[in-house]
């Protein structure tokens, strides 16, 4: 019997997902995956100098080092990519799924982050900063329109994508869905909503929440703000002017604490 088309897509997005392999770069990034046991580790490419400069790190790593002349640097990295000499192939990182990182054991009722379209890999990269800074159990992005995992990424969360857990689902509604059936309080982030974050948490900080980010300018898709639970703001002094959706996520972390 021969394989339905949709069949066949699944299997080859499956084994094209099973050869993705990234390129991080810069001292900071490489120094953290180096020392993550949970990094498939394929090929690190560094200046004498940078050798040095990793340390220790390079031993922890377990994989042979390949020296580079800083002039004609090895790695297949954009010309523009400022590397300080060192660059680690990898494999992505997998967390496992939404339910396993959502409903694991911690201290305090969890929090997680859910990204609508956000495309631009140095603001994921700074949300994954502040999610690890404000113990965030997770960052949820989509598969499709959303930043992938990549060196920029990497470099602006400055080690925090070997630590804080960034997902990928195929849809975020459905994600939204199983979160308010694992009983969290979904809040979606809207400027122009009437509640605020504050309000929203007041004595519910038992609860698990979730907070959703929209992409800078058009926000949250109207489904995705059907979903949520409740819309809510970021209190502002003035009415006018706006935070960047990585600041955004920052204060309402701060705002939506446990």
């Amino acid at each position: 019997m021969k394989k339905p088309k949709w069949v066949i897509a699944k299997e080859q997005g499956k084994r094209a997902a099973a050869n993705e392999t990234v390129w991080l770069f810069g001292l900071h990034a490489v120094r953290d995956a180096l020392e993550n046991p949970n990094r498939v580790k394929l090929r690190l490419v560094v200046t004498r100098n940078a050798v040095e400069r990793l340390g220790e790190a390079v031993g922890k790593g377990g994989i042979e080092p390949e020296i580079s002349d800083p002039r004609k640097f090895a790695a297949p990295l954009d010309p523009q990519s400022v590397h300080q000499g060192a660059a680690l192939e990898v494999k992505p990182l997998d967390w496992g799924s939404l339910e396993d990182v959502a409903l694991g054991d911690g201290p305090q009722p969890p929090r997680i982050v859910l990204l609508d379209r956000v495309t631009d890999p140095h603001n994921v990269g700074a949300i994954l900063r502040s999610a690890e800074v404000f113990g965030a159990r997770a960052v949820v992005a989509m598969q499709r329109h959303a930043a992938p995992e990549t060196g920029a990424l990497a470099k602006t969360a400055s080690g925090a994508l070997e630590r804080q857990p960034y997902l990928r689902v195929r849809n975020l509604a459905d994600a939204i869905v199983a979160l308010q059936g694992m009983g969290y309080l979904v809040l979606g982030l809207d400027g122009e909503a009437q509640d605020t974050i504050e309000t929203a948490v007041e004595g519910k900080r038992d609860r698990a929440v979730a907070l959703v980010m929209g992409a800078e300018g058009p926000g949250l898709r109207e489904k995705t703000r059907e979903t949520c639970d409740q819309l809510v703001k970021i209190d502002a002094a003035a009415e006018f002017g706006s935070l960047n959706v990585s600041n955004a996520a920052a204060v309402a972390l701060y705002a939506a604490k446990a």
